[in-house]
């Protein structure tokens, strides 16, 4: 298992030194950081002291070499546009967003994973009908437009939610949270909701196709034939092998959810990290921009290796077969 951990990350090194590369290189030429940062009065001696502090002077390897340097150490330089520590806005924002992704990933697989279940095995209820017509307008709808029609429902029309913002929170131990706070968890709802449907929809037909395709193998006959309960046939047997596909769809959507909270957070103005981007994309803020890519790059490298772990757990037949190619 070690072994195979440290071929894991090892195999990960080269997809990081690539995004680094390509993060750095398409916004090296972006935009003016000089003129962003000095404003439109400034001399020559000024503009040419600030590249020189920047490192702007130097070729673009040795450029990208510093950047990759820091970048291991956690350092990601300054913000052309706030003149603040890229890795301190980063941490500052970092519990919004995650916050927000875990609450959407669990709101996807806590209502996707039992409707999928329920859905392929009765597929032929009026409530299957419904759930998967439901799971099209999810599917369908893009992420920008399901967050304003939430918006004008829960807030403009209704008033119980609110259109904007976090909401109160509350600082434990250096991680500014939320769900602690009344007004908190109610920010947290549309914005959670818009962020998972999508995730939702996709996971419970999913776990409906493998349901239906498992309920169709022969190991199922036997287990009826042997008396068992459809309960335990359906949830101790079928259930656990739709496992390992889920799984991975999980896994991968959870750094999509991190990945594409883009959209989300600039519909509810939610401060997070996508709203950080995207600010940070309109004044040219270059290492803020390669930082969030690197760290989204980063993020889904540990998912998939988490994912590769947990096919360990739910699949027997994995460790059986590396347990016959170490002899």
């Amino acid at each position: 298992m070690f072994a195979f951990i440290i071929s894991r990350i090892l195999q990960a090194l080269p997809v990081m030194l690539t995004v680094a590369l390509l993060s750095f290189a398409m916004f090296a030429y972006v935009g003016d950081p000089v003129a962003i940062m000095l404003g439109q009065d400034y001399t020559v001696a000024q503009r040419d002291a600030l590249v020189a502090d920047l490192g702007l002077d130097q070729p673009f390897f040795v450029q990208f070499a510093k950047f990759v340097v820091n970048a291991a150490q956690g350092e990601f330089g300054l913000s052309y546009r706030l003149s603040r520590p890229v890795a301190q806005l980063i941490v500052e924002r970092a519990p919004a967003t995650l916050e927000l992704a875990l609450c959407a990933a669990f709101l996807a697989l806590a209502i996707g994973v039992p409707m999928g279940v329920y859905t392929g095995l009765y597929r032929n209820s009026w409530l299957s009908r419904f759930f998967l017509t439901f799971s099209l307008i999810g599917v369908s709808l893009p992420t920008f437009l399901i967050g304003i029609l939430l918006i004008l429902t829960f807030s403009v029309w209704l008033g119980w939610l609110p259109s904007f913002g976090r909401g109160d929170t509350v600082n434990v131990g250096g991680w500014s949270t939320g769900l602690l706070t009344w007004s908190g968890l109610k920010a947290l709802i549309l914005p959670s909701i818009t962020l998972g449907l999508f995730q939702l929809t996709l996971i419970m037909r999913l776990v409906r196709a493998e349901m239906m395709e498992v309920l169709r193998t022969d190991y199922i006959k036997f287990a009826r034939a042997r008396g068992l309960t459809n309960r335990a046939v359906h949830f101790g047997h079928a259930l656990k092998n739709t496992l390992v596909p889920v799984i991975t769809i999980t896994g991968l959507q959870l750094g999509a959810i991190i990945a594409f909270a883009i959209v989300t957070e600039t519909v509810f103005q939610w401060p997070g990290m996508g709203l950080l981007f995207i600010q940070s994309v309109g004044a040219a803020d270059i290492p803020v921009m390669s930082a969030y890519l690197l760290l989204i790059a980063l993020m889904f490298v540990t998912i998939n290796l988490i994912v590769d772990l947990l096919y360990y757990a739910v699949d027997p037949r994995l460790r059986i077969g590396r347990g016959k190619g170490a002899h």
